[in-house]
């Protein structure tokens, strides 16, 4: 994990810099019982993590907790969460994309389980527009032979690459590793002029929404089954904050449901206000998360 002694050494800053970032102040109001108490959220700075992170901040905040969220790097994320510095976070796709990490850290941390259960899912993706439906059927299609990724050792990316060393007719192909944001942009130049582009895809995200775009067939299954995005937290929390604990227990929703947070950020709303919007529209939702708290 080449990003993680870099995202150790930011760890500390990155914390006492929270204030900062998306999330409450020191004047947060609410109805509940937070007392000013102050929670810490990290999360992986993906459009999905983006979207519930803002949503379940905003939730706490209502209640009367400050709350500070922190984007980290995927390892640091979980380390995190492992040695309390974070409460928790609602970012933890599994089996396959955070696999490393779960193996690492996981008996470090409490698992409260899917927010967003089986409907992740990982893959290679095309526009609909490429005449080509299977990863065994991709051939000179693409001039340069790769599939553009995300964050190195973020799990589709290995993934991608496990399905370049499987698949005979990716002997030649190659994964390139980028970013979230750097991906959708190119993503977007090659649509704009329905130029052929094959890139690492996972659901939900924005983009499905935005482009008209389809996942190749993998009969080899490399690129796994379907995820679910799961919401951990530190050992303790429980004890030391049971309605925060009892708010994140309770949190889950539906692909529906985030993929209109992350368009509507995409569009250009700042997240905390996308998160709002969805929360003033969805109040019996967040009423049955924070149902048991004291």
């Amino acid at each position: 994990m080449k990003k993680k002694l870099v995202g150790m050494l930011a760890l500390s800053s990155a914390f006492l810099l929270a204030a900062c970032s998306n999330g409450g102040g020191d004047d947060a109001e609410g109805g509940g019982n937070g007392g000013g108490d102050t929670v810490e959220l990290s999360y992986v700075e993906w459009d999905t993590e983006v979207a519930s992170t803002n949503v379940v901040a905003q939730v706490l905040e209502d209640m009367g907790y400050n709350v500070n969220i922190t984007p980290l790097d995927n390892a640091v994320m979980w380390e995190a969460v492992a040695n309390g510095e974070s409460d928790g976070m609602v970012a933890g796709w599994l089996p396959v994309t955070h696999e490393a990490q779960y193996e690492e850290f996981g008996d470090q941390v409490e698992d409260l389980g899917p927010n967003l259960p089986d409907a992740a899912q990982l893959g290679i993706v095309v526009p609909e527009y490429m005449d080509v439906d299977s990863i065994e059927d991709l051939d000179d299609q693409v001039p340069d032979q790769e599939i553009i990724g995300i964050e190195p050792g973020a799990g589709v990316v290995a993934a991608a690459e496990d399905t370049v060393d499987t698949y005979d007719n990716l002997s030649d192909w190659e994964v390139t590793p980028s970013s979230s944001g750097a991906m959708t942009s190119q993503l977007g130049s090659a649509i704009q002029n329905e130029d052929p582009i094959v890139i690492t895809g996972w659901s939900p995200h924005w983009m499905f929404s935005r482009y008209d775009l389809k996942y190749l067939e993998d009969p080899e299954g490399t690129m796994g089954d379907a995820e679910s995005i799961h919401t951990m937290v530190r050992e303790g929390l429980e004890d030391d904050m049971p309605e925060v604990y009892s708010i994140l227990d309770n949190f889950e929703w539906t692909e529906d449901d985030i993929n209109e947070v992350m368009l509507e950020i995409e569009d250009g709303t700042d997240p905390e206000e996308a998160a709002s919007d969805w929360i003033e529209d969805n109040q019996d939702k967040v009423d049955e998360w924070t149902s048991d708290a004291e």
